[in-house]
């Protein structure tokens, strides 16, 4: 059995106060015996382009360097939701997820897949503007020796991205999101619960809730689902921390009496 947690946090342009969030929350969520903890995206500063930019750090920057010394005396592992990244020598951002290790070193570096470029209820989103996409997909294992999956936000509507994680070998998705407040109403739990469902994993999904700055905001429901895509935990409209126990036995039982993944026939999907 394996204990998470999943942070929801309102961040804004202020890293001051979004720092003091996360930081107070993901104590609580390790005082409440959680092992896994998980932050939303952009958890350190949340706003326009022009906001993320004045925001953004390198991997050595002060945000990592807390969520490093956090994890190590916590002894927690911490997947630090996703940072604006400045990176030297381009002129783009990269919207950045960490896996950091119970020793506080980073375990594996995921930059997020799918840019967000498109209108939602008629406000445009273009993060290609400020943003550039990696390309791995990228598996990590915590300290309790479980195969973990990052990905970020929009990644979800790519199943591909999913299924090749779990094939890999994932038991476990990370899902830090800033999901706007209409398709955090209408698509939000239905995608979080198909992701588990189909690749027979835990998945926590970590939501921004609240307004951010003035026309834009996020719609909250963070989630933790079962490999069977039973919701073990949903949080509030509010800044909070829901946990759940992860039952690593059961997940094994489900995979070998619905044998789904071991049924695929990857020569029949050529095209």
């Amino acid at each position: 059995m394996l204990r998470a947690a999943a942070v929801q946090l309102t961040a804004t342009p202020d890293k001051a106060a979004n720092l003091e969030a996360a930081d107070r929350l993901v104590r609580r969520a390790a005082a409440d015996g959680a092992r896994l903890v998980v932050l939303p995206e952009k958890w350190s500063v949340l706003g326009r382009g022009a906001d993320l930019r004045a925001g953004a750090e390198p991997l050595d920057g002060p945000a990592i360097a807390w969520a490093r010394e956090t994890a190590r005396e916590l002894g927690i592992d911490l997947v630090a939701g996703s940072i604006s990244e400045r990176v030297d020598g381009e002129d783009k951002l990269r919207n950045t997820s960490l896996h950091i290790g119970t020793d506080g070193e980073i375990k594996a570096t995921y930059r997020k897949m799918h840019m967000f470029d498109v209108e939602v209820d008629g406000t445009v989103y273009r993060e290609s503007e400020h943003e550039t996409p990696g390309d791995d997909v990228v598996l990590s294992t915590t300290a309790d020796g479980v195969e973990l999956g990052l990905t970020v936000c929009y990644d979800i509507r790519f199943p591909e991205l999913y299924r090749i994680l779990a094939v890999r070998g994932a038991r476990i998705l990370t899902i830090p999101a800033a999901f706007t407040v209409p398709t955090t109403r209408d698509h939000w739990e239905v995608l979080v619960r198909a992701r588990a469902i189909e690749d027979q994993c835990f998945v926590i999904a970590a939501n921004q809730v609240g307004t951010h700055v003035e026309g834009l905001a996020s719609g909250g429901r963070s989630m933790i689902v079962d490999p069977w895509g039973l919701v073990l935990a949903q949080a509030a409209d509010a800044q909070t921390v829901i946990t759940a126990d992860l039952d690593l036995e059961a997940q094994g039982a489900i995979r070998t009496r619905l044998p789904s993944l071991a049924n695929r026939r990857p020569a029949a999907y050529q095209w």
